[in-house]
């Protein structure tokens, strides 16, 4: 299946309003355009910083020139008596109350947590840390009004690389040095696997630092009135938010209110407790008045959380045929300046996944965080689990170019069969379910791989300057953040449960309150068709509710490929939790036994009789209360909570063909097949544009996207003409498919998606890069993959050949 038709999904839904007919009846299934896109594409949307309250002023922050620096003076005075200013303020001013932004993962005994101040006090340890702020009527005078605060630093060495960072002489970022943490795991006899081994991988792989760039830049707007607290932002995260505010500023939990109104993307950059949302909270507490933050973008290129920032040195054993003996890796993560939400979290979730999806005897894993004098990274798409996969996969390639035998058999010969399932790793994980031999064939049917393999031989044996590469990831992932007790042992600080409700209102509509908080992923439209097939209820007569801790009042929010698989699973059993009151009081009224029903299309049918009622009538029997049986409420209503007994394990293949101008290092993806097994699918169309998106996402890393600090670490890509982000006409037509082995963790049998394309793309597109390139001896370019970086490969290949 290729994608979809722009213009003739145009067509159908002018003409029905849907993409599909229902399938066998059922919602789920089908591929029915967002609920939500009519609201979001005609501008009719509640973005933050869209957000006005009466009597709201501005605030904009002066963020440090300098990478590592005391302070010694700052002077607001100047900014204080400006037309249009209401106040100036300094970290000291805020010392007292604002705590320190929160770390909740920490992943080893020897971590080291340094204090993290919203607003910095008395040393700056990044480019674009918060030092001073001005609240003005409008933004533009809060702007002007920053250039007059004086403020003189003391500079101190800055640190910029992991390496250099961890030597005794390197200046340190704090005063307990520059180690954050170490973290080892190891399962099986690793020396023994790599004793006496015929074949021996050992590669050094560069995860480059990435800005997340979310459509809908940060925005907060706190208000108060006296002693409650609402707060408006940008956010993935209203419930956690909500905690770890009331934790850091001492505002009582119950006096907060946490809303994420629409969100215009996230990819973990708004999975985060920022300092300006712990600012807002501390200024409109102090002014007592609406205080909103809206965020440019090159400020956001300096002061988001920033991505991935690992060395990975990879080490792999196999026996002479390709067979995996084992596996060791040694992985530097770059922390940044602090540890922020999940920091030092991101390359633990990785270190379960570098195996892959293939067996092997032994397994060693070590990392070491370190921090540097640059913005600090967390969560980014993925989050750890692209990391590992893409070096796998690049391994992988170097182990079938060893073995002179085909990237597609060397993994042929080590992944698990799907007669193998479940399946524990080497790193002791449970797979449920999965059949790689499935995406892989189909894959490559799509793809036409033979051809393409044929093509590519005779280019090389023409001499063409522009030769074809062919790049394969054959991927599986860890998502659906949970279950609990899963994340208590790995020392996480949260749980991975979500929470759902159903209220069955007395006309029969539905309405469904998620713990999750979506920010493009279609969550009404999904739940919707969710509620519809479990309740017999028109798909349009549901409506759902979310990203506002005073509606939702439970929930662990939206990151890691867990919204449908946790948060549709808590909606699905609280629906259960409403047919079992139904069937009670439908039973009392028809004046049969609960178990003489039947339910069936959204009614209670008494066995071998016509008598029944629908639940939309039992609905409004419960509202009006005249007959209900003894024991029994007036509401249907349900809430529920679902806690996963594991992971889940989506897969797929992608396979990749570039053309690479050796001349002047030019790379064009040519063609792009991507088979994904996400198990049951709810909604085609969502899986769709999650696909897409992912891979768009994968691709910019491996040849595009980059952050680069110089040696003083001044960021050099603030803006968008210095970060390279890819546009429509950068990327190929994707060809996507499905194959379906379903989950058997959850009712419906349902996988997570949202990282998938981001994870299993980056390798593809390298290891097609590379392919292009080997018989010049050339077995990595570091990404990103730009046309100086592959022509500097092929001029050194000249070059050393030559030599």
């Amino acid at each position: 299946m290729t994608e979809l038709d722009p213009g003739l999904v145009g067509e159908q839904i002018a003409e029905s309003g849907q993409i599909s007919e229902p399938v066998g009846g059922r919602e789920v299934g089908r591929a029915r355009r967002r609920k939500e896109d009519a609201r979001l594409l005609t501008g009719h949307t509640r973005w933050t910083d869209n957000l006005q309250q009466p009597g709201m002023v501005q605030v904009m922050f002066l963020r440090s020139p300098m990478a590592h620096a005391r302070i010694t003076r700052v002077d607001v005075s100047g900014a204080r008596g400006l037309p249009g200013v209401l106040a100036a303020f300094s970290g000291e001013d805020f010392a007292a109350e604002q705590g320190s932004l929160p770390c909740a993962w920490p992943v080893s005994e020897d971590i080291v947590i340094p204090d993290h101040p919203p607003m910095a006090v008395s040393e700056v340890r990044y480019a674009g840390e918060a030092v001073a702020c001005v609240v003005a009527v409008d933004r533009y005078r809060a702007a002007d009004a920053l250039e007059a605060i004086e403020i003189d630093y003391e500079p101190l060495p800055a640190v910029t690389d992991m390496r250099d960072a961890l030597t005794p002489d390197s200046p340190k970022v704090h005063e307990g040095g520059n180690k954050a943490f170490s973290a080892r795991i190891t399962s099986g006899d690793v020396e023994a696997a790599f004793r006496d081994a015929p074949v021996v991988i050992d590669r050094t792989y560069v995860q480059q630092r990435l800005i997340p760039s979310a459509m809908e830049p940060r925005a907060v707007l706190a208000s108060t009135d006296g002693d409650t607290f609402t707060l408006w932002s940008s956010t993935q995260i209203p419930h956690v938010l909500r905690v770890m505010l009331a934790v850091t500023t001492g505002i009582p939990e119950h006096r907060l209110r946490v809303i994420a109104p629409d969100v215009g993307g996230g990819f973990g950059s708004k999975l985060q407790v920022t300092a300006e949302e712990v600012l807002c909270l501390l200024l409109t507490r102090r002014l007592g008045r609406p205080v909103k933050w809206s965020e440019s973008r090159s400020e956001g290129n300096l002061t988001v959380h920033h991505g991935r920032d690992q060395i990975q040195h990879i080490r792999l054993a196999a026996e002479a045929d390709g067979r995996i003996r084992g596996l060791r890796v040694e992985l530097l993560a770059d922390m940044g300046a602090y540890l922020m939400l999940v920091t030092p979290g991101v390359p633990m979730l990785g270190a379960s996944m570098f195996n892959g999806i293939y067996k092997m005897d032994a397994y060693e894993f070590t990392c070491t965080g370190v921090f540097t004098t640059k913005m600090p990274t967390d969560a980014y798409r993925g989050a750890g689990r692209p990391e590992a996969t893409y070096a796998i996969e690049r391994v992988m390639d170097e182990l079938a170019a060893e073995l002179g035998i085909d990237p597609l058999e060397a993994r042929r010969r080590n992944w698990i069969r799907h007669d193998e399932f479940p399946y524990t790793t080497v790193s002791g994980l449970t797979y449920d379910s999965g059949n790689y031999e499935a995406a892989t064939e189909r894959a490559m049917a799509l793809f036409g791989y033979d051809k393409l393999r044929a093509e590519q031989a005779d280019r090389r044996d023409r001499g063409d300057p522009v030769q074809l590469g062919i790049g394969v990831s054959t991927y599986t992932e860890m998502c659906g953040l949970a279950p609990s007790r899963m994340l208590g042992m790995a020392n996480y600080g949260a749980g991975g449960w979500e929470h759902g409700s159903v209220r069955m209102l007395p006309t029969g509509k539905v309405e469904v309150v998620t713990g999750t908080s979506p920010h493009g992923q279609g969550h009404v439209t999904s739940w919707s068709q969710i509620v519809a097939d479990a309740l017999g209820v028109p798909f349009e007569d549901i409506t759902v509710l979310h990203g506002d801790t005073a509606v939702a009042h439970k929930g662990m929010d939206t990151y890691g490929s867990r919204s449908l698989v946790v948060g549709g699973m808590a909606v699905l059993r609280a629906c259960e939790k409403v047919k079992d009151k139904a069937r009670r009081l439908a039973a009392h009224l028809l004046e049969c036994s609960p178990d003489d029903l039947e339910f069936e299309a959204g009614a209670f049918r008494v066995r071998g009789t016509g008598a029944s009622r629908t639940i939309q009538e039992l609905a409004f029997a419960a509202f009006t209360a005249h007959d209900l049986p003894e024991g029994v409420e007036a509401r249907l209503d349900s809430d529920a909570t679902f806690d996963p007994d594991n992971y889940s394990f989506p897969h797929g293949t992608h396979l990749c063909a570039v053309e690479v101008d050796t001349e002047t290092g030019m790379v064009k993806i040519r063609s792009y097949v991507a088979v994904d097994d996400v198990g049951k699918v709810v909604n085609p169309l969502i899986v769709e544009g999650q696909i897409h998106g992912g891979i768009a996402q994968g691709v910019a890393q491996a040849l595009f996207e980059e952050a680069v600090y110089d040696v003083e670490g001044n960021l050099l890509t603030t803006t968008m003409a210095d970060y390279l982000l890819p546009s429509a006409a950068d990327l190929p037509s994707f060809t996507t498919d499905r194959t379906e082995t379903p989950a058997t963790g959850n009712p419906l049998g349902v996988k997570g998606v949202g990282e998938a394309g981001t994870i299993a793309s980056t390798p593809a597109v390298v290891n097609a890069v590379v392919d292009a390139l080997r018989p010049r001896g050339i077995d990595d370019v570091r990404m990103p993959c730009t046309p100086e970086r592959v022509w500097r490969a092929v001029r050194g290949s000249r070059e050393g050949a030559r030599s």
